[in-house]
């Protein structure tokens, strides 16, 4: 017995020590991140940028993997069932890791058990705008107007479900109003209807509609992060504008695994820590509308488990169902 447990220690000991020797020789091969949705939307512009930043910093090539498909959850998936060794990350936003665990009424992994996540990236406020015909060019302006013609007033977004979406229905919660929502497949078509008039105003992200505004087509009404955004600093936020602690932001974020080592994901989160904080990579999140915002894993797994909370009811609210 005495022999058996000996023997038992020592192979305990030795595989601590593989353990350990693997984690530090991390990484010894390229990497994949993978991207759950289509490329040329602004999460494929920033993926691909810290991807090239993490290659420098790591050592080794980070290959950016398109796996659309599904709402996200196809690429999301794919990674809840690779091998937790720290080569296959995915690059995840806040649609795919807070919005889709209550849009969908089964998903194919558990969002908060089945990954592990690495750090938060950015946030990109959504941001409202509008056609020129609109009679209001402030959020309390519209706000009056929606409440003197109830149940009138249309609102886009690039699809239901999207963070731009739920934006505005967080609005209309916070605000007491009645406004109808207008699914677009993408911002695209829905810029154009804008513009053209057959739907007066859209929520979407400030990367896609700060061109408009900066032409003088649309205007803008306000922005939906805690504080004004740099790429639009002269936009009030909707708290600004009487709604209290209004806050609707897209997120990106990066995330492993589940059962990845605890050395890894401290790598990992050192290097995307590291490449977050390069004047060169943030000045172009920046100009892109993007607030980089990197921390522990324990940070963005709380800021995760947060959003899972507050946005299971407003898609209740909202109605919006993917199945």
């Amino acid at each position: 017995m005495k022999v058996f447990l000996h023997l038992f220690l020592i192979w305990i000991a030795l595989a601590g020590i593989a353990s350990n020797a693997s984690a530090q020789a991390y990484p010894s091969k390229p990497l994949r991140l993978i991207v759950p949705f289509a490329a040329g939307g602004t999460g494929d512009v920033l993926g691909r940028l810290l991807a090239s930043k993490m290659s420098e910093v790591l050592g080794q090539p980070v290959v950016v993997d398109f796996k659309p498909g599904a709402g996200t959850t196809l690429g999301t998936d794919f990674v809840a069932k690779s091998p937790p060794d720290g080569y296959t990350i995915l690059f995840s936003a806040s649609t795919t890791m807070s919005i889709n665990a209550s849009l969908y009424s089964k998903l194919p992994y558990d969002t908060l058990k089945d990954l592990a996540p690495v750090s938060m990236l950015a946030a990109i406020p959504n941001m409202l705008v509008a056609n020129h015909a609109l009679a209001a060019s402030t959020v309390p302006e519209l706000i009056a107007l929606a409440k003197a013609s109830p149940g009138k007033l249309n609102y886009a977004s690039p699809g239901s479900g999207t963070t731009p979406h739920l934006a505005g229905e967080l609005f209309k919660m916070a605000a007491g109003i009645n406004m109808t929502h207008v699914p677009y497949k993408g911002a695209g078509p829905a810029i154009v209807d804008v513009l053209g008039g057959h739907v007066p105003m859209l929520f979407d992200n400030i990367p896609s509609v700060q061109p408009q505004v900066a032409s003088g087509k649309m205007k803008a009404l306000g922005v939906t992060s805690a504080k004004r955004s740099p790429a639009m600093p002269n936009v009030p936020t909707f708290a600004e504008a009487g709604l209290a602690g209004f806050e609707a932001n897209s997120w990106w974020a990066i995330l492993a695994p589940a059962g990845t080592p605890k050395e890894i994901i401290a790598r990992l989160n050192t290097e995307v820590v590291k490449a977050l904080n390069d004047a060169g990579l943030k000045e172009r999140y920046i100009g892109l509308g993007a607030d980089p915002a990197p921390g522990t894993p324990e940070e963005a797994a709380a800021h995760i488990r947060g959003e899972v909370a507050k946005w299971a009811g407003i898609v209740k609210a909202s109605g919006a169902r993917v199945d």
